[in-house]
């Protein structure tokens, strides 16, 4: 069923997202205290047993100076620096193992798929530990000090994700001009935020993004994972005001209005996790040169397979050494 707003609703609607005024300092600081760590990235050789690819157990300093691991995989056959796919999984969700996730890695890229740390012990395991304690939190990671900017679970994710390009830009075998992030759910999110804090990569690729417009997300949706904040306001009923506070930090909407690079957006009007009126929110404010396809009959898979046909020609165009970029290398609906 239509979950949310109908087509021309959604290309007419905009957010009503207020951005903090010191949102560019705060993140500003957040990320230069991230370097003053040494980036300190290790490569470790995988036997995946592939024909084709080879992988990479990569250990690299996100936030805090923490432990951040990743998978790094490129074709066995290369010359010279290659194109790379900063890419960032979803909830709960890990890197999963080495012979996982091939996709990018087949299609001619470097490809680095970062653990988000604390998380995987649900499916597709993960194996970055979060050392950050919080304060008192609904069952999973959306609550995790969120009554604070400062301790907010999300601050070291998206932290880790600036750093996970630096990282990838820091190998001889990618072309550290023609890095794009990309991701699903959470994952879309994560790469919408990458793309606000470092405007210079390459392209942006956002499915379903999570963490946009995160006040009616959670007036409109039942469903976990915003149900966590919704359940947490239930039973801290005089922190309403400071927890909103806080998301302003972390909303998409914000990095939205920061992103530069050439972006492509993808929505489910089916979508009932992360409503397509919260990745149109998105959409509207991105200030750089974007499309969005958008599939009527899809949910949070927001088209799938069909969804990445369109994208691997349109990526394979964007980021070849000899184009320039821009949005005209994309395909799909304005």
């Amino acid at each position: 069923m239509l979950t949310d707003m109908d087509l021309p609703e959604l290309w007419h609607y905009r957010s009503d997202y207020e951005e903090p005024e010191d949102f560019d300092e705060f993140w500003r600081t957040t990320c230069a205290s991230a370097r003053e760590f040494d980036l300190d990235a290790h490569v470790v050789p995988v036997e995946a047993h592939l024909q084709t690819i080879d992988v990479y157990d990569v250990t690299f300093a996100g936030f805090g100076g923490h432990p951040v691991r990743a998978w790094l995989r490129m074709p066995k056959d290369r010359e010279g620096p290659l194109p790379a796919i900063v890419q960032f999984h979803g909830y709960a969700s890990g890197r999963g193992a080495p012979m996982e996730d091939l996709l990018w890695a087949s299609a001619g890229y470097v490809h680095l798929l970062m653990d988000t740390r604390g998380q995987g012990g649900d499916y597709a395991g993960g194996a970055t530990g979060d050392p950050v304690g919080s304060g008192p939190s609904y069952p999973g990671f959306l609550t995790r000090g969120i009554e604070d900017k400062e301790t907010y679970f999300y601050r070291r994710v998206f932290t880790d994700a600036v750093r996970a390009i630096e990282a990838v830009r820091s190998f001889d075998a990618v072309d550290r001009e023609r890095v794009a992030v990309v991701g699903n759910s959470q994952g879309g999110g994560i790469a919408l935020a990458a793309a606000g804090l470092v405007p210079d990569v390459a392209a942006l690729y956002t499915q379903s993004p999570f963490l946009c417009d995160i006040r009616r997300a959670t007036r409109i949706t039942g469903t976990a994972p915003y149900s966590e904040i919704t359940g947490f306001l239930a039973a801290r009923r005089k922190s309403v005001d400071k927890v909103f506070e806080t998301l302003s930090y972390f909303d998409g909407i914000g990095f939205a209005g920061r992103g530069r690079a050439p972006a492509w957006f993808s929505a489910g009007l089916m979508d009932y996790i992360c409503p397509p009126s919260t990745a149109f929110g998105a959409y509207h404010r991105y200030a750089g040169e974007k499309r969005i396809n958008v599939w009527e009959y899809n949910g949070h898979d927001a088209g799938g397979a069909d969804d990445l046909a369109i994208i691997l020609p349109a990526f394979r165009s964007l980021l070849r050494h000899d184009h320039p970029i821009g949005i005209a290398a994309l395909s799909g609906t304005t």
